[in-house]
């Protein structure tokens, strides 16, 4: 991680609810981004990776065709061995400063995970959080569903990740080897929890 790279985040005060909730939070999600606008900024990552009083926002992208989720799964390529063989089903990253914002921060961390010869259409579902880990306790994310109808997508660094259209099914199969967001989104989208209406 370099040092100088600049993430936006808002503190943890200004984001619904103080994001206290669980899960995904759902509904009028139109103050929170008028919240990001109002308060956002970017901050140096290594200072904030450490710190519950400011949100890193994660625009995440799961991918469908025709029922059907994009299930991917780390290999041991990758350097971090905690990442090793578990799975996910969103695609997203950290808004950088020089994305200008979260639009174009998801646009770009689609281009550089996936290979599709077409532009996707991101429909906002809700916000997600997860104080359980140290991880999801700095982050929060804005979760969007994209719809792939037939047409073609693979991932890039194939020696890194594998990926393939699966039935919901076939991902409860690996559900105790997804990363704890993949599993949150998961369940609000296969109707397993209702969520937190904002």
């Amino acid at each position: 991680m370099s040092g100088d790279e600049r993430v936006l985040g808002i503190p943890r005060s200004r984001a619904p609810a103080g994001a206290s909730w669980r899960g995904i939070a759902h509904g009028d999600v139109g103050p929170f981004f008028a919240s990001v606008a109002t308060h956002g900024t970017y901050r140096p990552r290594s200072d904030v990776e450490d710190d519950p009083s400011w949100k890193q926002i994660i625009p995440y992208a799961v991918l469908r065709d025709r029922g059907r989720i994009f299930l991917m799964r780390r290999t041991r390529a990758g350097t971090d061995t905690r990442l090793h063989e578990r799975h996910s089903i969103g695609v997203g990253g950290h808004v950088d400063a020089e994305d200008g914002d979260i639009h174009r921060g998801l646009a770009r961390e689609w281009s550089e995970e996936l290979a599709a010869d077409w532009t996707p259409e991101f429909r906002l579902v809700g916000l997600l959080n997860d104080d359980t880990d140290p991880v999801g306790a700095v982050h929060l994310g804005i979760v969007y569903l994209v719809e792939a109808k037939g047409r073609a997508v693979e991932v890039r660094e194939t020696h890194k990740l594998k990926g393939s259209f699966v039935t919901p099914v076939q991902v409860l199969r690996v559900y105790d080897r997804l990363e704890t967001w993949s599993s949150l989104v998961y369940d609000f989208l296969t109707g397993r929890t209702s969520g937190v209406r904002l």
